[in-house]
Formats: structure tokens, C-alpha cells, sequence
């Protein structure tokens, strides 16, 4: 059975999925735009599904334990038999099956090394242009959250800012850049390490604190790189310096995907800051899923910022996507 088109909304990965009275559970999924680029330029991979017998983005259903943004690197490589490096998030399609309601996120992403074998989900994968594409999609919602990924500037980067998470209480320390994580923050920092690692994060900074290092711990031994320090980005460091520290993060942008771990002061106001560039407010063509006037930044929670980059120019905002709890 076709479902029909969905309902998109930019809110995907903020966390928390309000259900309607009437809809008695919420069956979560996630997928993306897959592409890559082409001898003439963006291709973007478009599936087809024999048993559903349409055409269609990746994607596939959140297994238990697993968050949205891991779900999507899995199934793109279980469709389409390439890995995958996430960026920013899109949309989240809702639509009715049968007594249920589909929830589905989509992120963009950047096709890694891999190729394709037909399987029992998938017998078929084209690369096409998007305008291609979108003719080829069985579903409106699909074309929908197309759309909404070439309607971006291109090309884009992103860079992950990471809060740090729960440590020890600050009076029970002499030094409070000393505070380890307490058990809670240990298993945040590897909610923490799985989503970095399907955003195909390569470079990993932290302000000097001891609970900021420990975040990134996890992820560090997963990827095999170490930590390096960002003194610039620590919250006394931005309180004096805001300039250089926008600068240093910018700096960042270029090259590989890096994470960054800092503190609650720092990240609300180096995110308010690149979202308005000097105005009197974020500027409102900034995607994000929350207000960009008082951004939130609460322990183990991500902003995932993506910036339009050009050669010679200043990186510019261009989305904002708020993770509160990474293991959603």
C-alpha cells in the first residue's frame, strides 16, 4: 500500500515528538538524501523498494536502543551499500499507517566509499540530478524534503558544538577545571561519540576543562584521533575575546568535520552570534529547529552548525539544528 504524502517540518532532531491523541503510538524512522558529486555536478541516489514496488529516499526503521542519526547511516548502507557521513538535518515527514503514525527524519548525506548490490529491500539504485530525481519519487513528501536540499547554497560544511556533559559538583573540587564526569556524564559522552561518529567527524577539540576532554574521550578511541586544545573557546576565553573566539572557530570550518566541547556560556553566544552577523538578530533565512536569540545548550547536548563556504570568504551560517539528547 502507498502511503500518503507526508507532513514535513523542520523540528526533526530537537529531541521530543509531541503525540496526537488519536495516534496511539509513533513508529520513529530515518533516512537522507544520499549524494555525491558527478562529472556534471550533485547526484543524489534514489531507491527502489520491489516489495513496496516504489521509488524512494533511503531509509528504514529505528531499531531499539538506536538513535535517529545512526538509524540513517545504517540503512543508507543497507539500501544503497555505501557509508555515509551526515550533515545538516532537513526535515521530519509524518504521515498515518494504519492505526499508527510514521515519524520520519531525514538528514543530508555525503556518500563515503561503498557500492551497490540488490537486495531484499532494495533491487535497484540510480544516481540521478536532483531534478531527475524528484521526477522519479513516488512520494510528494520525498520531492518535499528534495526540494528543501537544493534549495541550499552549495557546497556546505558542518561542525558539531559539543556541551560537555554532567561532572562532579563544583564546590566538591579545590579546581573547577579539574571536575571529572560522574557516571551519567560517562554515558552521555557515548551517546555523544555516536553521534559524532555518523556526522563522519575526523577532528576533535575541547576548551581546557578536564569534563570537556572526557566528553570526547569516547569518540576519540573510536576514531583513532586524539583531542586537541581549544583555550580559545573555554567560557572566559569568549567572555573577553568574543571576536577571537568566532574566529577560531571559523577557522575550523575548512577541512575536515570537526566537534568542539565546550562550556554553557561559550556555546549559546558563539551560536547567537554566527547566527546574526553583526544585526540586531539571527537572520531569518538560518534553518534551525529552535530560537537563535537564546540558544540552548544543555549538558551532552550538540549543535550541529552548517556553514555555506566559498573560497576566500568568511564561512556563513546557513542552518542550526539543536540535539538535545543525542541517544534519540
Amino acid at each position: 500500500m502507498i502511503p500518503p504524502d507526508g507532513l514535513m517540518l523542520p523540528d526533526g532532531n530537537s529531541g521530543t515528538v509531541t503525540p496526537d491523541e488519536d495516534v496511539p503510538r509513533s513508529v520513529h524512522a530515518a533516512g537522507a538524501v544520499l549524494w555525491r558529486e558527478g562529472r556534471h555536478g550533485r547526484e543524489v541516489a534514489v531507491v527502489h523498494r520491489p516489495h513496496h514496488q516504489d521509488w524512494s529516499l533511503p531509509k528504514g526503521k529505528v531499531d531499539p536502543g538506536e538513535s535517529r542519526a545512526r538509524t540513517a547511516v545504517r540503512e543508507i548502507a543497507e539500501e544503497t551499500g555505501f557509508a555515509a557521513a551526515l550533515g545538516r538535518h532537513l526535515a521530519t515527514v509524518r504521515y498515518p499507517v494504519g492505526a499508527d503514525r510514521k515519524v520520519v527524519d531525514y538528514w543530508e548525506a555525503r556518500a563515503g566509499d561503498g557500492s551497490f548490490t540488490p537486495n531484499g529491500e532494495t533491487d535497484e539504485l540510480r544516481w540521478l540530478a536532483p531534478s531527475e530525481a524528484a521526477g522519479l519519487l513516488t512520494y510528494g513528501s520525498d520531492r518535499d524534503v528534495l526540494d528543501t536540499f537544493t534549495a541550499a547554497p552549495h557546497p556546505l560544511a558542518s561542525l558539531l558544538l559539543v556541551r560537555h556533559a554532567k561532572a562532579g559538583k563544583r564546590g566538591s573540587w579545590a579546581d573547577d577545571d579539574e571536575r571529572p564526569l560522574v557516571e551519567e556524564g560517562r554515558d552521555q559522552a557515548r551517546r555523544v561519540a555516536d553521534l559524532v561518529t555518523a556526522h563522519g567527524v575526523r577532528r576533535l577539540y575541547a576548551a581546557p576543562r578536564v569534563r570537556c576532554r572526557e566528553t570526547l574521550e569516547p569518540a576519540s578511541h573510536r576514531l583513532g584521533v586524539g583531542i586537541s586544545d581549544a583555550a580559545a573557546l573555554a567560557d572566559e576565553a569568549v567572555a573577553e575575546d568574543p571576536v577571537g573566539a568566532r574566529g577560531f572557530l571559523l577557522d575550523l570550518v575548512a577541512g575536515e568535520t570537526t566537534a568542539i566541547c565546550a562550556q554553557g556560556y561559550g556555546i549559546p553566544t558563539l551560536v547567537r552570534d554566527l547566527a546574526s552577523d553583526g544585526s540586531d538578530g539571527p537572520r531569518p533565512e538560518i534553518a534551525s529547529n529552535r530560537r537563535l536569540t537564546e540558544p540552548p545548550s544543555r549538558k551532552g547536548s550538540v549543535w550541529t552548525l552548517t556553514f555555506h563556504t566559498v573560497t576566500g570568504e568568511v564561512p556563513r551560517l546557513v542552518a542550526a539544528d539543536y540535539v538535545r539528547d543525542p541517544a534519540v
